[in-house]
């Protein structure tokens, strides 16, 4: 028989309730590091802001044509200030000069690193180009700090169904391994599929208190 009551079931997280909370330049001026928090990262065309937009059913994050315009650590909160989805900086096609994006990188390493109330890392790549030299430094990072990490393989609507299994079987014989640490899935922001699977893991970390 189940006994679980109601008070002990995992509320849903209101998605929907996101709202922006604050911009950081460095890990010292993000919010208190209390609560939970899942970080998204990937290439700056991998289409991470659509991503946000499509799992908070909303226009939180900011999508450009101009890749490259996320530059801070940006915090959203879900409904309170203990459960928050974080936007970090995008990479690839940002054209400013290399000691902006060294220093960048310095403050994304130091984040993944440090940040105690981070539960895991989205991982965002186009499922037409996955494992390009970002993805595969963040991959590391995340290894060093034993950091969960959910590859979205994005744009797969670009895709023909053949095409798009490929792609995500290649990614998972790749990274996925014993630790449990890596899972992959194929993800369309226009299309709106992969999201409930999506959710469905965010529910699960954002609750790991």
């Amino acid at each position: 028989m189940n006994t679980t009551t109601d008070a002990e079931k995992p509320k849903k997280i209101p998605f929907q309730a996101a709202s922006f909370m604050i911009s950081a330049p460095t890990l010292a001026l993000c919010p208190p590091d209390h609560g939970v928090e899942v970080a998204f990262a990937g290439r700056s065309n991998a289409g991470k802001s659509s991503a946000i937009n499509c799992l908070t059913q909303s226009k939180l994050a900011r999508t450009s044509k101009t890749p490259g315009r996320t530059q801070l650590i940006n915090f959203f909160t879900l409904g309170n200030d203990q459960q928050r989805l974080v936007d970090l900086p995008g990479y690839g096609f940002a054209k400013v000069p290399l000691e902006v994006k060294m220093k960048w990188q310095r403050h994304l390493e130091e984040y993944l690193q440090k940040r105690q109330s981070l539960r895991g890392l989205v991982l965002l790549m186009d499922s037409r180009h996955p494992l390009q030299e970002f993805d595969r430094m963040m991959l590391d990072w995340c290894k060093k700090s034993e950091m969960r990490v959910h590859i979205l393989l994005t744009k797969s609507d670009k895709l023909k169904k053949g095409p798009a299994s490929a792609s995500l079987l290649k990614v998972k014989k790749e990274v996925v391994d014993d630790s449990g640490l890596i899972s992959v899935q194929l993800f369309s922001s226009l299309k709106q599929s992969g999201l409930d699977q999506l959710r469905s893991l965010m529910q699960s970390w954002l609750q790991d208190v």
